[in-house]
């Protein structure tokens, strides 16, 4: 038993330690860290086990447990309920397209529309933002802007700007002063910013999609697709990682160049535990490791167990609210909320 405590020991400090290593550095490092939960569970059973069992090698496994307490930190948090209102109330949504093809063949459903400009948050960013302006029922630069009451920041990045287009959107009830492009790539994924005039502060939001997984996970509830599949499946996490970690290099230097406190949101496709999470954390702080209550996953499919929507903020900010909204069901993603509030 000693043996396999120490061998599981070593084992974690390396999955452990994979989130410090950028995967442009060390190839397919990047799939490591989808491995810390397991690696974490299985010290603490075998911490259990040690420890009913009286036995002084149950210290090996706690050891572990403490040099991974970080990733419990930013997997689970139970911040009491906080309801007040008071503070810059920011959402973000990955709207899928408004799902208007899967869900109504063809139509949008206007319950999306509905939620969204029902939502009190003063700042709301969207990723796959579609629109059409071929139909007023489906403008939905008309339907979350101004008829919403709200300035909006449309950033196409594929499609006819004059008929139908999808990209990344801002909508405001406060002043955007400055907007532009941090980088776009192919399709859906891209980053944008808005300066926002709050309380007589400028503060700059960003609304970023990075690079997706690429998985179709509608598959991986047939074990034989999974198996005949899993090489290509591990190529798309690598090549996904790869990009997401030279979109993040864009991100920093941005952040880095920005003169204003800064809230940073959107679907970024990554887990708690990895290189570009934890990038980020060391510029800023992340909403629901600040105010979220449970473990807070945001994809609305058969891997509903992952957390990949965020909300980051830098110190400036303090969120006091986050909030998962898991009820609304008309996207592949569930949208995310925080209230902030100005540090004096």
């Amino acid at each position: 038993m000693k043996f396999i405590a120490w061998l599981l020991f070593i084992a974690s400090l390396l999955i452990f330690g994979s989130v410090y290593i950028q995967p442009v550095d060390f190839q397919y490092i990047g799939l490591l860290p989808f491995f810390i939960p397991l690696f974490w569970l299985l010290n603490f059973f075998l911490f259990l086990i040690l420890l009913i069992a009286w036995k002084k090698t149950a210290w090996i496994p706690f050891l572990a447990l403490l040099i991974g307490y970080r990733f419990l930190e930013i997997s689970f948090q139970w911040h009491p309920k906080n309801d007040s209102t008071e503070g810059l109330q920011v959402l973000s949504y990955n709207v899928h397209l408004f799902d208007y093809k899967r869900r109504t063949g063809g139509q949008f459903d206007p319950n999306i529309f509905t939620w969204i400009q029902d939502h009190p948050a003063q700042i709301k960013s969207f990723q796959e933002f579609y629109q059409d302006n071929t139909s007023a029922s489906r403008n939905a630069v008309d339907l979350l802007g101004e008829k919403n009451n709200r300035e909006i920041y449309y950033e196409i990045i594929e499609g006819n700007p004059m008929r139908r287009s999808f990209g990344l959107a801002i909508t405001s009830t406060l002043p955007i002063i400055n907007q532009g492009k941090v980088f776009d790539n192919s399709r859906t994924n891209g980053a944008i910013f808005a300066d926002i005039l709050y309380e007589g502060d400028t503060i700059r939001i960003y609304n970023c999609h990075l690079e997706s997984m690429k998985i179709e996970s509608d598959k991986l509830d047939e074990l034989e697709e999974v198996k005949a599949n899993y090489r290509q499946t591990l190529k798309k996490l690598h090549e996904g990682s790869l990009n997401r970690s030279r979109q993040v290099t864009v991100i920093e230097r941005h952040i880095e160049s920005c003169p204003y406190p800064v809230i940073l949101m959107g679907d970024l496709n990554e887990v708690p535990y990895s290189n570009n999470y934890f990038r980020l954390s060391e510029l800023l702080s992340n909403a629901f490791e600040q105010a979220g209550r449970g473990f807070g996953f945001t994809y609305n499919r058969i891997l509903f167990f992952l957390r990949i929507d965020h909300i980051f903020s830098s110190s400036e900010l303090k969120a006091i609210q986050f909030e998962t909204h898991q009820e609304v069901d008309y996207s592949d993603h569930y949208p995310i909320s925080a209230t902030f509030q100005l540090s004096e």
